[in-house]
């Protein structure tokens, strides 16, 4: 039998060629989530990463995740949702990854290849070295559940501020100021009002638009409108940068301007343009399928979507009114 050398041409060929995984972010209520130790033996020996693993001929991303837990860990997937998909080129190979965040499981998590278990948080994950392809995940498991667009020109400052402060306390952890009608300087009044509450219970604020502004008085980033996002050449230099987008265009565009997470709209019918088009959840969910950054969904939702969302794709919900 001729046997095929390893040259650069061949080791090209196998790097190109892109190798489909599973992998699972198994989350608890506290929100920590696991990384499991790679065994000895096996490449990258000693990096921490999510469980998971290759995706058979024929299976699908999900029934290869339920199929790996199981093998992996001695567990039984009950509640798993797609999230995010990332593409990573190590030496050796190309890797599609497809995550699902790992809500609910059957059965006692046993090391069945050997490897150790460790329970982290997205902000204080003590363990390494950590697999390269997962660094950029932990960024967005940071990212709430709940992101919130102010709506003081409706409710009044007084009773806007009075509710924003209640919503901190309460959990909100991610903010948009957002007034449409605003004058420049009573945007940045209202920010400057809004920034020491929202630093005092570790939130964060994104202002809409209006980068300068954001960078200027320390706001936490940027929400990039769609003409932004067809003009900009580079992302702007703030923490966290987020895109309005209502098409796959769009989003496609945020993902290639390094945007850390992005808006999807209108999902549903909203009151301020009922008669509108918009996209429903099926349009919602094969737009955000396989988006390489967290998805909210935005339009005519309330906090009862918050479930439906995450069974479509989406990181999690934004709300307007109903944040209030």
């Amino acid at each position: 039998m001729l046997k095929v050398r390893d040259t650069p041409l061949n080791t090209q060929i196998e790097k190109n060629k892109i190798v489909e995984v599973a992998a699972a972010v198994l989350q608890r209520a506290d929100g920590t989530f696991l990384l499991a130790q790679r065994p000895p033996g096996k490449i990258w020996a000693g990096y921490w990463e999510f469980p998971g693993g290759k995706i058979e001929a024929g299976e699908t991303p999900y029934h290869a995740l339920v199929r790996e837990l199981h093998e992996e860990l001695g567990i039984t997937v009950v509640t798993a949702y797609p999230w995010v998909t990332r593409v990573f080129t190590y030496p050796h190979a190309t890797v599609r990854l497809h995550f699902f965040r790992v809500t609910a499981w059957s059965g006692v998590l046993h090391p069945h290849e050997g490897q150790e278990f460790s329970w982290q948080r997205p902000q204080d994950v003590v363990v390494s070295p950590l697999l390269p392809a997962n660094v950029p995940i932990l960024r967005a498991l940071s990212l709430p559940n709940l992101y919130a667009i102010s709506n003081a020109q409706e409710l009044g400052e007084a009773e806007f501020m009075r509710r924003l402060e209640a919503a901190l306390k309460s959990g909100l952890r991610l903010v948009q100021l957002r007034e449409k009608t605003y004058t420049r300087e009573a945007l940045r009044e209202l920010a400057l009002k809004m920034l020491p509450l929202v630093r005092q219970h570790d939130a964060r604020l994104l202002i809409n638009a209006d980068i300068e502004l954001a960078q200027e008085i320390g706001a936490d980033g940027v929400q990039l409108t769609g003409v932004q996002l067809a003009t900009l050449r580079e992302r702007p230099a703030v923490e966290w940068c987020a895109a309005s987008c209502h098409n796959a265009d769009e989003l496609h565009r945020a993902e290639q301007l390094g945007c850390d997470f992005a808006l999807l709209s209108p999902v549903l019918a909203t009151q301020s343009h009922p008669g509108a088009p918009h996209l429903g959840w099926e349009n919602f969910a094969a737009i955000a399928a396989g988006s390489s950054i967290p998805v909210y969904a935005l339009g005519g939702l309330t906090h009862a979507d918050m479930q439906t969302a995450h069974q479509h794709g989406a990181h999690g919900i934004s709300l307007l009114r109903q944040a209030w």
